[in-house]
């Protein structure tokens, strides 16, 4: 909900600060950017302090900086606070996949990781109609504003991890048995054969999943509004099938993932998203047609994620986990958070859904190639 209400203000930050559309996916980037930093330093504090403590700190810092969004007096104070939100929404992934992946049984590893990914759609369907709610009852100048100081409330979230939600067993062990030996992991180990190829190819995964992701999302309200002439609530309708899609997608993806496999999932799902982002921004429709499109729009660009928490979880030894798996999912949203960025460029010189769908068919494309190269890991039994 936090990362997802920013994409609900862009137009009114045009028409009220007078920003360009390259600066408003400046902003859009920049909390993207950091959450690379911040998945990176997550696992690592992951693997060296627990994967619960991390969590708690990440949410308490992503929920407080969406807050400071809210009272931002001009373009560089909001740039800072949501690029400072990006460290707290990095790590938050990084410990939180990493956590339930541990605790998970092989069998149902995909199907829980689809599940915890499906709270994005939830979050993003609260973001959707608080957007709706507040543009009705009160002014642009007044309701941007309450969008973002509403996101502070996820921190309360935090008193119930910290009572109800205990280490991985695996994690306890491992911490044990290097304690023993007296062997401390570098965070540089994911950089070195053969966790390297790991690294690489996951980093490339993730960046043709989030760039093709953020590229359709961060601009789809502007989309909606600027080129489809949509009202505040009509676009929200739209947006509403979209999200209903995203949410069947990742349970779909997530079970598709424990039933046929990791890498064929991220195939099906890749091929379809780009099919579908292609044809949803660049091809003429009918408002009719545009409403049922975008199902399967949200249903294949979601679904691509359910199955990488399981996947890095799988390659990565324990030691390294956190880390390894938060920056190459990460690094995958860093590199993909240019992609907004570069649509809002290129919406200069072409239509804004042109630029989106040619962005989002290059990213979806990078992402099959990476998945084919990788191996499977459905069924792997983690190890301490």
């Amino acid at each position: 909900m936090d990362v997802q209400l920013y994409s609900f203000v862009i137009p009114t930050l045009i028409a009220i600060w007078g920003i360009t559309r390259t600066q408003a996916g400046a902003l859009g980037t920049a909390a993207l950017l950091v959450s690379a930093v911040g998945g990176w330093l997550a696992g690592w504090l992951a693997d060296r302090y627990g994967r619960v403590r991390t969590l708690q700190v990440a949410i308490l810092w992503f929920a407080v900086c969406t807050f400071l969004s809210g009272l931002a007096q001009n373009f560089a104070q909001l740039f800072a606070a949501r690029a400072l939100m990006g460290l707290g929404f990095g790590g938050e992934w990084a410990a939180g996949a990493v956590l339930l992946g541990e605790v998970v049984r092989p069998e149902h590893r995909g199907k829980a990781l689809g599940m915890m990914q499906a709270g994005w759609a939830v979050g993003w369907g609260a973001a959707a109609l608080l957007y709706a709610f507040f543009f009705s009852v009160l002014s642009p100048e007044i309701a941007w504003r309450m969008l973002f100081l509403v996101g502070i409330a996820p921190a309360l979230l935090v008193f119930f991890v910290r009572r109800y939600v205990e280490e991985p067993a695996v994690y306890l062990e491992t911490r044990s048995q290097l304690a023993a030996r007296g062997d401390r992991p570098s965070a540089l180990e994911i950089f070195r054969p053969p966790l390297l190829r790991i690294t690489v190819l996951g980093g490339l995964m993730g960046t043709g999943a989030q760039g093709g992701y953020y590229a359709v999302t961060t601009w789809l309200p502007t989309f909606l509004r600027t080129e489809r002439k949509l009202s505040v609530l009509d676009s929200a309708g739209y947006l509403a099938v979209s999200i209903a899609g995203a949410f069947c997608g990742y349970l779909t993806a997530g079970f598709l993932a424990d039933k046929i496999g990791r890498r064929l999932t991220f195939l099906i799902f890749a091929v379809g998203a780009g099919l579908i982002a292609i044809t949803y921004t660049m091809l003429p429709f009918g408002d009719a047609a545009m409403l049922v499109l975008g199902f399967p729009l949200g249903f294949f660009a979601s679904g691509v994620f359910s199955a990488m928490g399981p996947f890095f979880t799988e390659h990565f030894p324990t030691r390294v986990r956190g880390v390894g798996q938060g920056f190459a999912y990460n690094f995958g949203r860093a590199t993909g958070a240019l992609f907004p960025t570069l649509v809002g460029l290129l919406s200069a010189q072409m239509p804004l859904g042109e630029a989106i769908g040619l962005f989002a068919g290059l990213a979806y494309a990078t992402m099959a190639i990476a998945a084919f190269l990788l191996p499977e890991t459905r069924g792997k039994v983690l190890a301490p």
